[in-house]
């Protein structure tokens, strides 16, 4: 079955929540990254939360950025996703291993170190919106309830699991994000709370076979759930030559002009999948031609507007 995200609300709209089922985008992350099992760990927790939280958001072409930078082996990962589920990312070093923490577990914190949690919303507006805030623990679970908490004062419980086989595939990676409106009333507080300490780990739940419609109804059944929506999910990468000529064209004249002046072809790699792109020494003219003259209209209108 393909992966998914399912929504709903509760306790008369007081609760929103998410719910994904993430195993098979998890594996294809796994596959084209070459991930170790606890940077499949890592990187599929946050692939599960993009996809969740870019399904908050309401335009066909709003954008969301996760970032995370950290002071550990891993360094960092970034995840992007729109609001039809669709979700990419990396890790800056996927071959990080490392052994068990002491509770037994792949040792996702131990990966990622210290540092920061980036929140990044393109909305089409003349500015993105930015949010940050230091990691909690490098859990990642914990430092998007704590982001959520903390930057956008919206209270949310959090979990996210990956459970990797002892051939590194992934044979179960899920999560759900439970969050709080501001009409929520105290009882629902305390019981939302209570429901939520009641509830296994998401891989455990999920190698129960519990679905994403499961796990909410196992948090929110007695808060009269009711379903909003549910859709695919999938690792897609849009990367293609003309987006990357596009990426190239962004450089500085004088870096176009070594490049070309190097006489050699150039490889590009898309971190998100891998797939490369050649640029001849006539196609990066071409691009160089492009860039300089877009740079001439952006300076004759910045004349303009001062006379």
């Amino acid at each position: 079955m393909s992966d998914y995200i399912v929504t709903a609300t509760a306790a008369d709209a007081s609760i929103r929540a998410f719910a994904i089922d993430a195993t098979e985008l998890v594996e294809k992350a796994r596959t084209l990254h070459n991930t170790s099992p606890v940077m499949t760990a890592a990187l599929g927790r946050l692939l599960s939360a993009g996809a969740m939280m870019g399904s908050m958001m309401k335009g066909d072409d709003d954008v969301l950025t996760l970032q995370i930078s950290g002071d550990g082996p891993a360094k960092g990962l970034t995840v992007t996703a729109n609001r039809h589920g669709q979700v990419k990312g990396y890790a800056v070093d996927p071959y990080v291993d490392l052994p068990i923490n002491a509770q037994g577990k792949l040792d996702v914190g131990g990966a990622i170190g210290k540092g920061t949690l980036t929140v990044i919303r393109d909305l089409g507006l003349k500015e993105p919106y930015n949010g940050i805030c230091n990691l909690v623990s490098g859990e990642i679970a914990e430092d998007l309830a704590y982001y959520f908490n903390v930057s956008e004062q919206t209270p949310s419980a959090v979990g996210l699991g990956v459970r990797v086989a002892k051939d590194g595939s992934v044979e179960d990676a899920g999560g759900f994000i439970v969050q709080l409106m501001p009409n929520a009333e105290e009882k629902v507080v305390s019981t939302l709370e209570n429901q939520i300490a009641k509830i296994d780990s998401i891989t455990a739940m999920m190698e129960k076979g519990m679905t994403p419609e499961a796990i909410l109804e196992a948090i929110l059944g007695p808060m009269d759930l009711e379903w909003t929506g549910k859709e695919t999910a999938a690792f897609v990468c849009d990367c293609s030559k003309d987006r990357v000529s596009r990426a190239l064209s962004a450089l500085n004249v004088r870096e176009l002009d070594q490049i070309i002046q190097d006489g050699e072809p150039i490889e590009v790699r898309c971190h998100f999948c891998g797939s490369t792109y050649q640029f001849s020494i006539d196609e990066l003219k071409v691009i160089r031609e492009k860039a300089s003259g877009e740079r001439l209209k952006n300076i004759q209108v910045q004349d303009e507007f001062r006379q």
